[in-house]
C-alpha cells in the first residue's frame, strides 16, 4: 500500500538524519507522481504526502487543475523545463528544480515579467558531467548563478542534481558532497540566506544524500512502486 511505503521511506530519512545528526525536519519529501494516475495521488495525499512532483509541464498542469481540491499541496516542476513550455511554468508550479541554462531563465523571466510574477527556482547542476543529463556546468554554476539570479522575477532557491544510477549508493556519495559545497558557495554568491535549498536523492540513494546534505528528496519508486510506461 502506498500509505505503507511512504511509512518507511520516512522511517529510513529518520534513520539517515539520525546518522548525519539532522533534524528530519529539515528534509522535505516530494512523491514522483510522474505518469501516475490521479487515484494514486489522491491516496498519497490521504496518507500524509503534501509535495508532488512532475517531470511534464502539460501533463502537471492537467492533474494540478484536476486536483485542485487537495488541500495544502505544494507542486514542484523536476523534469527538464524547454523554452517554448516556460510559459505555463509560473502558473501553476510552486517550486522549479531544473532551470538548466541562462537562456531558460532569460524565457522564464522574461515571461514572469509580462506576468507580474515570481517564481521559486533551483538551479539544476550536472555534476558528474553526463552526456545524458542537462544542467549548468559545475565550474560555471558560480558565475551563471550570479547571471540568473540577477534577473526579473526569479527567486534562486538552492541547487539541483541528478546523480548518476549505480548499483551502490556509496558510488555516487562524492557526487553528493560536491553538490553540498558547491551549494554553499553559490548560495554565499546570490545571498542566497535563510531557506536554500540542495534537491537531490532518489529512490536508489536517498539516505546517502541525506547524510550528504540534502534538503529535497525527490522519491518515485519507493512511494508508489514501478511506474506504468509513459
Amino acid at each position: 500500500m502506498i500509505s505503507e511505503r511512504i511509512a518507511a521511506v520516512q522511517r529510513r530519512i529518520n534513520d539517515a538524519c539520525a546518522r548525519a545528526g539532522r533534524d528530519p525536519r529539515e528534509v522535505t519529501l516530494v512523491a514522483v507522481s510522474k505518469t501516475m494516475a490521479n487515484e494514486r495521488i489522491v491516496k498519497a495525499h490521504a496518507a500524509g504526502m503534501r509535495h508532488f512532483g512532475e517531470n511534464r509541464v502539460q501533463e502537471g498542469i492537467a492533474k494540478i487543475e484536476e486536483l485542485s481540491a487537495l488541500e495544502g499541496v505544494t507542486w514542484h516542476l523536476i523534469g527538464h523545463l524547454q523554452t517554448n513550455k516556460a510559459k505555463h511554468v509560473a502558473r501553476l508550479f510552486d517550486l522549479v528544480h531544473s532551470i538548466d541554462s541562462v537562456r531558460v531563465a532569460e524565457v522564464l523571466s522574461g515571461d514572469l515579467v509580462k506576468r507580474e510574477r515570481e517564481q521559486d527556482v533551483l538551479l539544476q547542476v550536472n555534476y558528474a558531467d553526463e552526456s545524458s543529463k542537462f544542467g549548468l556546468e559545475p565550474d560555471a554554476a558560480v558565475d551563471e548563478a550570479r547571471r540568473i539570479a540577477a534577473l526579473p522575477g526569479l527567486r534562486v532557491r538552492g541547487l539541483m542534481t541528478v546523480a548518476p544510477f549505480v548499483p551502490d549508493p556509496e558510488i555516487v556519495r562524492p557526487v553528493f558532497r560536491g553538490m553540498r559545497e558547491l551549494s554553499e558557495r553559490v548560495r554565499d554568491a546570490v545571498q542566497g540566506g535563510d531557506g536554500w535549498q540542495l534537491s537531490m536523492g532518489m529512490t536508489d540513494d536517498y539516505p546517502v544524500a541525506i547524510e550528504e546534505g540534502s534538503t529535497i528528496l525527490r522519491i518515485g519508486r519507493a512511494i508508489f512502486g514501478e511506474r506504468p510506461s509513459a
